[in-house]
This record gives structure tokens, C-alpha cells and sequence, in this order.
């Protein structure tokens, strides 16, 4: 399983003549965008053009570092996309990662430590993203 992420960009902050440093956290949040797709062995599972990425990995992070991260599902609670967008679900076999807008179609089961190395990359690749713009990624907590 694999998060791709790329042709990152502002949906809205610079045509309405803001810096990065003069905005609040959700503006950042949801304004970094970027083409997102979840891949399982050379198979599409999920695809959005212009998707919150920093949002996730935001979300995403807050995740791993609560207590119940072993065992509580994850939803994306996003402030732009719809609940159920992305979910990771945990079952006998380990964790699925899907959305609520494809019901049939999910990763096949993979262990805890792979999604959270996972999830890891993603982090990483948004940060770059995120550097690249010319914006310090520093608001997003350590996964």
C-alpha cells in the first residue's frame, strides 16, 4: 500500500493576496493542496485531484501519537472533504485503508508497522511538498 502525492499548490491563498505567515492554521490546512491516490501493487485503490494533504498529514499525526492509535479506526474529520473520505479500518487481519465513497473497494490488510512507516512517507512527502512552496512545514506535528 502507498499514498502518492503530487503537483502540490494554494487553492485559494495567493489569489486572495495572502502569505503563508499571515494566515491561521486552518487556512494553511486546508489551502496546501494536492493530487492524492492510496496504491496497492500497481492498482489504483483511490483517487482525488485536488485533495487537502496537509490536512491529512495533520490529522494523520494526531493519530499515530494518541493513545488508542493501536486500536482506534481512523476517519478523516476534514474541514473541506466530506467524513468518510479516507478511512483506516482495523480488522482480523490488520488495517484496510479505504473510503466511504467507494464501499467495495479497499487495500487488502496490512500490518500496523507497514502503515505506520506508511503513513510516515506520506508525512515526509508532504513536508518537501510543502517546503518547496516556500512554506515551513513546521505546523504539521511529528507523526
Amino acid at each position: 500500500m502507498q499514498f502518492v502525492c503530487r503537483n502540490f499548490g494554494l487553492s485559494d491563498m495567493v489569489r486572495r493576496g495572502l502569505a503563508p505567515q499571515e494566515v491561521p492554521l486552518e487556512v494553511l490546512l486546508l489551502d496546501i493542496e494536492a493530487e492524492l491516490s492510496i496504491w496497492e501493487q500497481g492498482r489504483q485503490v483511490w483517487s482525488e485531484e485536488a485533495f487537502p494533504v496537509a490536512e491529512l498529514a495533520y490529522h494523520l499525526a494526531l493519530w499515530l501519537q494518541g493513545p488508542a492509535a493501536g486500536d482506534e479506526n481512523f476517519d478523516l474529520d476534514s474541514m473541506q472533504a466530506e467524513e468518510g473520505l479516507i478511512r483506516i479500518v482495523h480488522c482480523d487481519e490488520g488495517w484496510r485503508i479505504g473510503s466511504d465513497f467507494t464501499p467495495n473497494i479497499w487495500t487488502s490488510p496490512i500490518a500496523r508497522d507497514v502503515l505506520v512507516a506508511e503513513i510516515k512517507h506520506f508525512d515526509r512527502v508532504v513536508r518537501e511538498g510543502i517546503a518547496a512552496m516556500g512554506i515551513d512545514p513546521a505546523f504539521i506535528p511529528e507523526p
